[in-house]
């Protein structure tokens, strides 16, 4: 399915179960909906389930403009509002996840997951996309997703991004939200890996500290994959998380 945001075609899938719980799904910088999916899939006949290609990824087009962190939220408050969604829960990973803050900072949400997401000026931008694709090739577990993450990040650097994306890109990792994650009124879960060299622990433990209704899961000696490198044990802890909105 497609939704028009700016002038830009946004891929979405949505399983709609009439249910009262709504689940937002946001992948990382230069992935697309595929690398959400195995966490997505489990609740997708329950609960209804919105999985995005975020604008100039998977097969949602290239904005025509320099879209801030919340340019994309809005894009993602646009389609839910479309659906006809009220209080969703998002579920960002990396910069999926920096979306779902902006978005909490601006709209009414139920609760979010944050998925190793940057937050601060602490990624160097001609190094990110390399290092997160680099981190999949080391991971077994991960093997699988290697041939989606090439696909989706051109040629796995920064250099050989459009020159929209690139600027894109420059604007997220300059965007500094450390001062405004206290203001995150709901219920918020954390999802690290101690061994997270795209985004540090420490910024885990940073956030655990300043939003005020925050739990932080925490896993050993996992990377910045780590939703997935412990995928059974992601999705039980999503389901604990959820639960109480049954």
């Amino acid at each position: 399915m497609q939704f028009i945001y700016k002038d830009c075609e946004v891929n979405y899938d949505f399983y709609d179960n009439d249910s009262k719980v709504s689940l937002i799904f946001l992948h990382g910088w230069g992935q697309n909906i595929q690398m959400m999916m195995p966490i997505a899939k489990p609740f997708t006949k329950k609960y209804n389930v919105l999985v995005i290609d975020l604008p100039g990824f998977g097969l949602s087009s290239e904005p025509k403009e320099v879209y801030s962190i919340y340019d994309y939220a809005e894009c993602v408050n646009k389609i839910i509002s479309s659906l006809k969604i009220n209080n969703p829960i998002l579920i960002g990973h990396s910069f999926g996840g920096k979306v779902s803050i902006a978005y909490a900072l601006k709209y009414k949400v139920n609760k979010i997951v944050l998925l190793a997401s940057p937050f601060k000026q602490n990624i160097k931008k001609d190094t990110f996309k390399m290092k997160l694709f680099k981190s999949i090739k080391k991971i077994k577990i991960l093997k699988p997703f290697e041939e989606i993450a090439k696909k989706h990040m051109g040629s796995t650097d920064y250099k050989n991004a459009s020159e929209m994306m690139r600027k894109i890109l420059v604007k997220h990792v300059n965007l500094d939200l450390s001062n405004e994650v206290k203001n995150i009124k709901c219920p918020t879960l954390l999802i690290w890996g101690t061994n997270d060299n795209a985004v540090s622990y420490d910024d885990a433990l940073f956030l655990e500290k300043e939003i005020p209704n925050c739990g932080l899961v925490t896993y050993e000696g996992c990377t910045h994959y780590a939703y997935l490198e412990r995928l059974n044990q992601t999705i039980n802890v999503l389901k604990s998380f959820i639960g109480s909105d049954k």
